[in-house]
């Protein structure tokens, strides 16, 4: 009776804690529940710097505000892939920097003060953060103090607050560039030569030896004899385990149907072409006429010969050779085009232009001031390139006046009507089936996306180690929910179709994980057993050598006796180990060898070497210069590693692939 007890004591409690649970499930969203679940949980992370976790949702305030400080100083808000990666790089560098690079630096005793600050922004320290902006600089590059004080007077007046956040972010990015000087220089004072290691750098690297040797080649045959054991390599593995870190990736098969143009679709855009091919041959508004009807807008644009094999190489062919009026149909790949020539001129490629605001009630006077400079063809002011000396024209508000002119050259204005082969619906459903029978019949299974492979008769491409970075497949890019499908898969998954660019549909298997950490033994094995076994072949055949040589007094009986003949090579100097064409193993060897003393048998890469110096010379080649520069590439190396070092050190997770 008191074990019944017991049970329904305990079994009360479970039961008022389901109905707690219950209870406040009901009072709370449950959307609620899910935010404070996903911000306990590392997987909404984007990183780890210095034990600080980084939540998405605090990176992308960041990548907000320095996207708002990029427009500041573009002056425009157009970002495009590369741009935005750009940012988000920046944003991340702004947290290594804060919570790891600055607080290294302050544990190392080094402080940037408000003093200092100030006399950065006055000048007295420079920092390359006001000095190199372009912003705070005269028209010939040079810093100006009073194009700062501007800049900072307007601050208060500004209604958006945009250029109050660039203030504190240029105040931000001084004092850490302050912190980077101070930093890095400790490495850079500490890190010199004095005369001494000077000399010996110059002795050493000025030596070269003569040698006269023989080699024995391994071959390509492997050597059954030749046992490497588990316990070998694991004794390796343990001892070299270092060498074996990795980052999270995954193996991977897919299959890919890209969605290209039938030849009915071809057909169709040659047909569509004929169709309003005389309506372009006699169009009076040919803008118009190309903005209803082309794939390609008319331009204003003035080309001359060869600039038009950018639209494609017939093009240009018809545009600048014999043939007058309107081409006939052309074609390149799945595009058909017809061209006609609207003008021809003889155009500069510069033009020497001032201008200045065209409603201004001084416009004399202000050109009268204005320095001239020379202009090319841009985009909206092509009526440039073809203005008298000295005539006036106004675009989009400003007064132009042409000064002068350079290098004119035949130019020519051209209409081209393009239609371009795209894939139908009926195409593009016809891929998609393909792609939707290749994933039912794998079911979600690796073993049946073989067979359905094999039976559809399509190609699995792999992909090893795929990093959870990677954005691109072979030629296709922006391939990143492959990724994001396969770091979240089960080894043995197959994937439902996955859509690329709506050009490619994908098919996927997951074959192996490999895990962030060091690499199991068994991933790295057969890596290992090469390194064991040439150790063992080497040391096979150089006892091999040594018992065929033994008591040969000189190189060419020791050459007979191995059935090849003596190579002599001159001048060879250790500090150049790659770029002699010898194994580097043979020549660290020779490079201490007693002059004149047979030596080997040693097992180098590639074969067995016996050898003898006949010879040493101290040349003059490597020059002081060469010993100051070389410590100088050391001393920027070292440098550079710093904070790769430190992130290192502190373990450093960057989570970024996963979102973005």
């Amino acid at each position: 009776m008191a074990i019944i007890e017991t049970i329904r004591v305990k079994l009360g409690i479970l039961i008022t804690v389901l109905i707690a649970v219950a209870l406040l499930s009901f009072i709370i969203d449950p959307s609620t529940l899910q935010s404070v679940s996903s911000s306990m949980s590392s997987k909404y992370d984007v990183g780890e710097i210095n034990g600080k976790s980084v939540s998405y949702t605090d990176f992308q305030a960041d990548i907000d505000r320095f996207t708002a400080i990029n427009e500041v100083i573009s002056g425009s808000s157009v970002q495009n892939e590369q741009m935005q990666e750009s940012i988000r790089n920046a944003a991340w560098q702004s947290l290594v920097d804060k919570y790891l690079f600055t607080r290294n630096a302050k544990a190392a005793g080094l402080n940037v003060g408000e003093e200092e600050i100030v006399d950065i922004i006055s000048g007295v320290i420079e920092s390359p953060v006001f000095t190199q902006n372009p912003a705070f600089c005269d028209e010939n590059g040079v810093f100006s103090p009073a194009l700062l004080n501007e800049f900072v007077s307007y601050i208060d007046t500004d209604q958006t607050g945009r250029l109050r956040m660039y203030w504190d972010y240029l105040i931000e990015q001084a004092a850490t560039q302050q912190y980077y000087s101070k930093y890095l220089s400790l490495f850079t004072q500490s890190n010199s030569a004095n005369a001494l290691m000077l000399a010996d750098a110059i002795a050493e690297n000025n030596n070269t030896f003569d040698v006269e040797f023989v080699m024995v080649p391994f071959g390509f045959a492997q050597d059954s004899t030749i046992v490497v054991s588990d316990s070998e390599i694991k004794k390796y593995y343990d001892a070299h385990k270092k060498f074996f870190k990795q980052q999270a990736s995954r193996d991977i098969e897919y299959v890919v149907f890209e969605v290209v143009p039938s030849a009915e679709d071809i057909t169709a855009a040659n047909e569509a072409l004929i169709k309003v091919y005389d309506e372009f041959a006699n169009a009076e508004n040919m803008k118009s006429f190309l903005l209803a009807n082309s794939d390609r807008q008319y331009d204003n644009h003035w080309y001359k010969a060869g600039e038009l094999n950018n639209v494609a190489k017939v093009v240009n062919d018809f545009a600048f050779g014999d043939k007058k009026g309107v081409s006939e149909v052309l074609s390149n790949g799945n595009s058909f085009y017809a061209v006609k020539v609207m003008e021809e001129a003889m155009v500069p490629e510069q033009v020497y232009v001032k201008y200045v605001p065209a409603n201004s009630e001084m416009v004399d006077s202000l050109l009268n001031v204005t320095e001239a400079q020379w202009v090319s063809q841009t985009p909206g002011f092509e009526d440039l390139m073809t203005a008298k000396k000295n005539e006036k024209v106004t675009i989009n508000g400003l007064l132009f006046q042409v000064l002068d002119t350079k290098d004119p050259v035949l130019k020519k204005r051209v209409a081209v009507l393009e239609k371009t082969a795209v894939p139908s619906k009926e195409t593009v459903n016809g891929y998609y089936s393909k792609a939707n029978t290749l994933a039912t019949k794998s079911a979600g299974k690796y073993e049946k996306f073989q067979t359905a492979c094999t039976e559809e008769g399509v190609y699995a491409h792999p992909v090893n180690k795929m990093l959870e970075s990677n954005d691109r497949l072979g030629a296709i890019d922006h391939a990143k929910e492959v990724t994001r499908w396969a770091f979240d898969a089960k080894v043995g998954d197959v994937s439902n179709i996955i859509t690329v660019n709506n050009n490619y549909f994908i098919v996927a298997a997951l074959k192996g994980i490999h895990k962030e950490g060091y690499a199991p033994v068994k991933e790295v094995a057969s890596q290992i057993k090469n390194v064991l076994y040439s150790e063992k072949l080497g040391e096979k055949k150089a006892a091999e050598v040594a018992e065929k040589i033994a008591g040969k007094g000189t190189m060419e009986a020791i050459a007979e006796a191995l059935g090849t003949t003596v190579s002599t090579k001159e001048g060879v100097a250790f500090s150049s180990l790659t770029s002699q064409g010898l194994d580097p193993k043979f020549i660290g060897a020779a490079s201490v060898a007693e002059d004149g003393k047979i030596c080997g048998p040693l097992a180098g890469n590639i074969g067995v070497y016996v050898y003898k110096v006949t010879g040493r010379d101290t040349g003059a080649f490597y020059t002081e210069d060469d010993a100051k520069a070389r410590d100088a590439q050391m001393a920027q190396y070292t440098t550079q590693m710093v904070v790769p070092v430190m992130m290192e050190d502190a373990e450093v997770v960057d989570n970024r692939a996963r979102f973005f």
